[in-house]
């Protein structure tokens, strides 16, 4: 089963190659999958990564970059599609727009964000996507741990936090997502 997934994830690599590695499996997962990876359509770092892997497997990338990140990131040229925004609100609405699915891997800020955003936005019904977080090197132990908190303490209903779904490999996150849809089907 092929989907459009978006992955949010870093402007930077990060000091252990490990990161790399699982953007650059998981961009080849998509890939062969024949799935479309959209994302944020830099050419840099781990998201240069995952959209190379895409690609090299023949598969289809859409990038979505505000027009003064594209100037500072550079934006991916290769892709099958770079669409230009105006701000980074319209970014993470077009890319929520464009996606059957939603993962993210280690970053910054901005995958923070970013995540944060679409797990709101399946809080409050506007997004209906499954939300993953491949837990690379166990980089988001301490979030999770701080949502666990939420919930202890009422700030997040535990089902809301059981909307997103923690793996530790690139085959996992496909996994979920397919075993998400098939069930969606039922």
């Amino acid at each position: 089963m092929s989907f459009n997934i978006c992955v949010f994830c870093g402007s930077g690599t990060g000091h252990n190659p490990i990161y790399a590695l699982a953007a650059q499996a998981l961009g080849k997962l998509i890939g062969q999958k024949r799935s479309t990876l959209v994302y944020g359509g830099g050419n840099i770092g781990l998201m240069g990564i995952v959209a190379d892997a895409v690609l090299a497997e023949e598969g289809k990338v859409i990038g979505v970059i505000p027009d003064f990140l594209s100037q500072k990131e550079v934006g991916h040229n290769g892709l099958t599609q770079l669409e230009v925004v105006g701000s980074m609100h319209e970014r993470k609405r077009r890319m929520a727009d464009l996606a059957n699915a939603f993962v993210a891997l280690p970053g910054g800020w901005g995958t923070l964000d970013e995540l944060a955003e679409i797990l709101t936005w399946r809080q409050l019904g506007l997004v209906k996507a499954p939300v993953a977080i491949l837990n690379t090197n166990q980089y988001f132990d301490s979030l999770i741990q701080q949502m666990q908190l939420m919930v202890r303490e009422g700030f997040l209903s535990n089902s809301n936090f059981s909307n997103l779904m923690v793996v530790e490999t690139p085959e996992a996150v496909l996994a979920y997502f397919d075993e998400h849809f098939k069930m969606s089907k039922k």
